[in-house]
Protein backbone atom coordinates (compact mmCIF):
# COMPACT_ATOMS: atom_id res chain seq x y z
CA UNK A 1 0.00 0.00 0.00
CA UNK A 2 3.04 2.27 0.28
CA UNK A 3 5.19 1.60 -2.76
CA UNK A 4 8.62 3.14 -3.01
CA UNK A 5 8.72 6.14 -0.64
CA UNK A 6 5.02 6.98 -0.52
CA UNK A 7 2.78 7.07 2.53
CA UNK A 8 3.59 7.98 6.11
CA UNK A 9 2.80 6.83 9.62
CA UNK A 10 2.79 8.24 13.13
CA UNK A 11 1.98 7.43 16.72
CA UNK A 12 1.23 9.62 19.73
CA UNK A 13 2.65 9.05 23.20
CA UNK A 14 -0.10 9.01 25.84
CA UNK A 15 2.01 10.63 28.54
CA UNK A 16 3.81 13.45 26.72
CA UNK A 17 1.51 13.95 23.73
CA UNK A 18 4.62 13.86 21.52
CA UNK A 19 4.22 12.38 18.04
CA UNK A 20 6.67 9.89 16.52
CA UNK A 21 6.50 10.14 12.74
CA UNK A 22 8.19 8.69 9.68
CA UNK A 23 10.76 10.80 7.83
CA UNK A 24 10.37 12.07 4.29
CA UNK A 25 11.90 10.32 1.27
CA UNK A 26 12.98 7.07 2.89
CA UNK A 27 11.87 3.69 1.53
CA UNK A 28 9.52 2.18 4.11
CA UNK A 29 11.38 -1.15 3.99
CA UNK A 30 14.65 0.56 4.92
CA UNK A 31 13.39 2.54 7.91
CA UNK A 32 15.00 2.01 11.32
CA UNK A 33 13.84 3.26 14.74
CA UNK A 34 16.67 5.82 14.64
CA UNK A 35 15.13 7.36 11.50
CA UNK A 36 11.89 8.28 13.24
CA UNK A 37 11.36 11.92 14.17
CA UNK A 38 9.67 13.15 17.36
CA UNK A 39 7.44 16.23 17.12
CA UNK A 40 5.33 18.29 19.47
CA UNK A 41 1.77 19.14 18.45
CA UNK A 42 3.13 22.59 17.59
CA UNK A 43 5.24 20.94 14.82
CA UNK A 44 8.53 21.67 16.60
CA UNK A 45 11.10 18.88 16.31
CA UNK A 46 11.99 17.39 19.70
CA UNK A 47 14.22 14.49 18.63
CA UNK A 48 15.85 13.76 15.27
CA UNK A 49 18.73 11.31 15.64
CA UNK A 50 19.26 10.69 11.91
CA UNK A 51 18.97 14.31 10.84
CA UNK A 52 16.15 13.40 8.46
CA UNK A 53 13.21 15.73 7.92
CA UNK A 54 9.81 14.53 9.17
CA UNK A 55 7.30 13.68 6.46
CA UNK A 56 5.96 16.69 4.59
CA UNK A 57 2.48 15.50 5.66
CA UNK A 58 3.29 16.16 9.34
CA UNK A 59 0.84 19.07 9.61
CA UNK A 60 -1.99 16.80 8.47
CA UNK A 61 -1.08 14.15 11.08
CA UNK A 62 -0.85 16.77 13.83
CA UNK A 63 -4.24 18.22 12.86
CA UNK A 64 -5.89 14.80 13.15
CA UNK A 65 -4.41 14.41 16.64
CA UNK A 66 -5.64 17.86 17.64
CA UNK A 67 -9.10 17.12 16.23
CA UNK A 68 -9.47 13.62 17.68
CA UNK A 69 -8.14 13.03 21.21
CA UNK A 70 -8.87 9.30 20.72
CA UNK A 71 -6.45 9.09 17.76
CA UNK A 72 -3.20 7.52 18.95
CA UNK A 73 -1.78 6.40 15.59
CA UNK A 74 -2.26 7.34 11.93
CA UNK A 75 -1.63 5.46 8.69
CA UNK A 76 -1.63 7.47 5.45
CA UNK A 77 -1.30 5.45 2.25
CA UNK A 78 -1.42 5.98 -1.49
CA UNK A 79 -2.90 2.54 -2.16
CA UNK A 80 -4.11 2.11 -5.74
CA UNK A 81 -7.85 1.42 -5.44
CA UNK A 82 -8.51 3.84 -2.58
CA UNK A 83 -6.55 6.56 -4.36
CA UNK A 84 -8.56 5.92 -7.54
CA UNK A 85 -11.73 6.97 -5.72
CA UNK A 86 -9.87 9.85 -4.05
CA UNK A 87 -8.97 11.08 -7.55
CA UNK A 88 -12.65 10.96 -8.46
CA UNK A 89 -13.69 12.65 -5.20
CA UNK A 90 -16.04 9.69 -4.72
CA UNK A 91 -16.92 8.31 -1.27
CA UNK A 92 -16.82 4.52 -0.92
CA UNK A 93 -20.14 3.08 0.32
CA UNK A 94 -20.45 0.33 2.91
CA UNK A 95 -21.08 -2.52 0.51
CA UNK A 96 -19.79 -5.30 2.80
CA UNK A 97 -20.74 -5.81 6.42
CA UNK A 98 -17.13 -6.01 7.61
CA UNK A 99 -16.92 -2.22 7.44
CA UNK A 100 -18.83 -2.19 10.74
CA UNK A 101 -15.37 -2.34 12.38
CA UNK A 102 -13.96 0.67 10.50
CA UNK A 103 -15.32 3.44 12.69
CA UNK A 104 -17.64 4.88 10.06
CA UNK A 105 -20.57 7.06 11.15
CA UNK A 106 -22.46 7.64 7.90
CA UNK A 107 -22.21 4.30 6.10
CA UNK A 108 -19.36 5.29 3.80
CA UNK A 109 -15.71 6.26 3.63
CA UNK A 110 -15.92 10.02 2.95
CA UNK A 111 -13.53 12.25 1.03
CA UNK A 112 -11.82 15.23 2.65
CA UNK A 113 -11.68 18.25 0.30
CA UNK A 114 -8.52 18.88 -1.68
CA UNK A 115 -5.57 20.57 -0.03
CA UNK A 116 -2.12 20.81 -1.56
CA UNK A 117 0.06 18.06 0.00
CA UNK A 118 2.22 19.24 2.85
CA UNK A 119 0.36 22.52 3.38
CA UNK A 120 -1.77 24.04 6.11
CA UNK A 121 -4.65 23.89 3.63
CA UNK A 122 -4.39 20.10 3.61
CA UNK A 123 -4.25 20.02 7.41
CA UNK A 124 -7.36 22.20 7.67
CA UNK A 125 -9.17 20.13 5.04
CA UNK A 126 -9.22 17.00 7.23
CA UNK A 127 -10.86 18.52 10.32
CA UNK A 128 -14.51 17.90 9.43
CA UNK A 129 -13.85 14.47 7.96
CA UNK A 130 -11.67 13.30 10.86
CA UNK A 131 -14.40 14.49 13.23
CA UNK A 132 -16.85 12.24 11.39
CA UNK A 133 -14.89 9.02 10.98
CA UNK A 134 -11.65 7.10 11.56
CA UNK A 135 -11.28 6.24 7.84
CA UNK A 136 -11.35 8.71 4.97
CA UNK A 137 -9.90 9.62 1.60
CA UNK A 138 -7.94 12.75 0.71
CA UNK A 139 -9.20 14.21 -2.56
CA UNK A 140 -6.68 13.65 -5.39
CA UNK A 141 -4.23 12.17 -2.89
CA UNK A 142 -4.75 8.95 -0.92
CA UNK A 143 -6.28 7.42 2.21
CA UNK A 144 -6.01 8.05 5.96
CA UNK A 145 -6.94 5.85 8.91
CA UNK A 146 -6.40 6.32 12.63
CA UNK A 147 -7.00 4.29 15.77
CA UNK A 148 -5.70 3.40 19.24
CA UNK A 149 -2.35 2.04 18.00
CA UNK A 150 -0.35 1.74 14.79
CA UNK A 151 -1.41 -1.87 14.17
CA UNK A 152 -5.10 -0.97 14.26
CA UNK A 153 -4.54 2.17 12.18
CA UNK A 154 -2.71 0.21 9.49
CA UNK A 155 -5.38 -2.50 9.60
CA UNK A 156 -8.05 0.12 8.92
CA UNK A 157 -5.98 1.48 6.03
CA UNK A 158 -5.85 -2.07 4.63
CA UNK A 159 -9.63 -2.34 5.01
CA UNK A 160 -10.10 0.91 3.08
CA UNK A 161 -8.08 -0.53 0.20
CA UNK A 162 -9.94 -3.86 0.24
CA UNK A 163 -13.30 -2.08 0.30
CA UNK A 164 -12.21 0.19 -2.55
CA UNK A 165 -11.17 -2.80 -4.66
CA UNK A 166 -14.48 -4.59 -4.04
CA UNK A 167 -16.38 -1.42 -4.92
CA UNK A 168 -14.35 -0.96 -8.11
CA UNK A 169 -15.01 -4.55 -9.17
CA UNK A 170 -18.72 -4.32 -8.33
CA UNK A 171 -19.07 -1.18 -10.46
CA UNK A 172 -17.15 -2.85 -13.29
CA UNK A 173 -19.24 -6.04 -13.27
CA UNK A 174 -22.47 -4.06 -12.83
CA UNK A 175 -21.85 -1.77 -15.81
CA UNK A 176 -21.29 1.28 -13.59
CA UNK A 177 -24.47 0.83 -11.56
CA UNK A 178 -24.09 1.37 -7.84
CA UNK A 179 -24.20 -1.80 -5.73
CA UNK A 180 -26.59 -1.87 -2.80
CA UNK A 181 -24.96 -0.60 0.40
CA UNK A 182 -25.66 -1.05 4.10
CA UNK A 183 -27.08 1.81 6.11
CA UNK A 184 -25.24 3.07 9.16
CA UNK A 185 -28.12 1.83 11.33
CA UNK A 186 -27.68 -1.70 9.98
CA UNK A 187 -23.93 -1.59 10.55
CA UNK A 188 -24.43 -0.47 14.15
CA UNK A 189 -27.00 -3.19 14.88
CA UNK A 190 -24.49 -6.05 14.87
CA UNK A 191 -23.86 -7.85 18.16
CA UNK A 192 -21.84 -10.92 19.03
CA UNK A 193 -24.18 -13.98 18.99
CA UNK A 194 -25.63 -14.55 22.47
CA UNK A 195 -26.08 -18.24 21.61
CA UNK A 196 -22.31 -18.78 21.82
CA UNK A 197 -21.54 -19.58 25.45
CA UNK A 198 -18.19 -19.45 27.20
CA UNK A 199 -18.02 -22.61 29.32
CA UNK A 200 -14.53 -21.84 30.63
CA UNK A 201 -14.99 -19.29 33.40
Amino acid sequence: MCKHKSGNFSGRDKNTGYVVITPTSVDRELLTPRDMVVLGLDAKIIENLSGLKPTSESLMHLMVYKTRPDAMAIAHTHSAFATTFALLNKPIPAIVYEVATMGLTKGRVPVAPYGRPGTRDLAKSVVATATETKCFLLEKHGAVAFDVDIYEAFLKAAYIEELAELYFRALLVNGGEEPEAFTQEELESWQYPSEIKNLIE
